[in-house]
C-alpha cells in the first residue's frame, strides 16, 4: 500500500490550495482515510477524515473539505481561507490518525510522505 501526497506550495493568507493523495494497494472507499499535519515545534494534528462521513476538528471546520474520487482512487483536501497557522507538512494516512485513531502507527496503517504547505505574505 502506498499513499502519495501532492499539491502543497506557497500561498498567501486567505488563499486556497487543493491537496491530492493518490492511493495504491487499497480502495479509498473501503477504509477511512484522512489528512494530518505537523508544523515545526507543534504536535501533530488530524485535520480531516473521510469514511461513511467526514470529520473535521474545530481548527479547520468550515475552511477545509475532504473528498474522494473512487475512480481515480484519490482523496483530496480542499483548503480555503488559509491562515498563517495552517503552515505545516500535510500527510495523508489510512485510519485517520488524530481523529479516529491515536498516533501509534500499526502494521496495517499507512502514511504518505507529506507535502509542505506554507502560508505567508
Amino acid at each position: 500500500v502506498q499513499l502519495q501526497a501532492s499539491g502543497g506550495g506557497l500561498v498567501q493568507p486567505g488563499g486556497s490550495l487543493r491537496l491530492s493523495c493518490v492511493v495504491s494497494g487499497l480502495s479509498v472507499d473501503s477504509y477511512p482515510i484522512g489528512w494530518f499535519r505537523q508544523a515545526p515545534g507543534k504536535e501533530r494534528e488530524g485535520v480531516s477524515c473521510i469514511s461513511s462521513r467526514t470529520y473535521y476538528p474545530d481548527s479547520v471546520k468550515g475552511r477545509f473539505t475532504i473528498s474522494r474520487d473512487n475512480a481515480k482512487n484519490t482523496v483530496y483536501l480542499q483548503m480555503n481561507s488559509l491562515k498563517f497557522e495552517d503552515t505545516a507538512i500535510y500527510h495523508c494516512a489510512t485510519g485517520c490518525p488524530g481523529i479516529l485513531t491515536g498516533w501509534n502507527k500499526g502494521s496495517s496503517d499507512y502514511w504518505g510522505q507529506g507535502t509542505l504547505v506554507t502560508v505567508s505574505s
